[in-house]
């Protein structure tokens, strides 16, 4: 099992690695690693009218990583989606998309867009 500090390096890289892939697509990073009183989002991206509020989820092996966020994970990161848009009037007529990126070294990097919806 690895340390702490090797974890949490190993997520930084996931989340550089995931924010660039998205960079490369055409979306542009409006926030990593935001932080809310009731959750947090890995990154928040725009392309168009669409924001998206990804969940990057690093592990040695990709089948790991897709399968990692949990229903509680997903609650947790849409009420902060919506804390950051309540706080961001710009982008209420946008689309909001919950997505996933699942990093596993070397070279897997998979992006899940619409990986859930919210429940209501």
């Amino acid at each position: 099992m690895k340390n702490k500090k090797e974890s949490y390096k190993f997520g930084l890289l996931a989340e550089t690695a995931a924010a660039v892939f998205l960079m490369a697509k055409g979306y542009r990073i409006l926030a990593r690693r935001y932080k809310t009183p009731v959750g947090e989002v890995d990154l928040i991206a725009r392309r168009g009218k669409t924001v998206a509020f990804v969940e990057v989820k690093a592990r040695r092996r990709g089948a790991d990583a897709l399968s990692s966020v949990t229903p509680w994970m997903q609650d947790r990161i849409s009420r902060a989606a919506q804390y950051y848009i309540s706080r961001n009037s710009s982008f209420a007529g946008c689309e909001l998309r919950f997505d996933l990126i699942a990093f596993a070294p070397p070279f897997f990097l998979r992006h899940l867009d619409n990986a859930w919806r919210p429940s209501t």
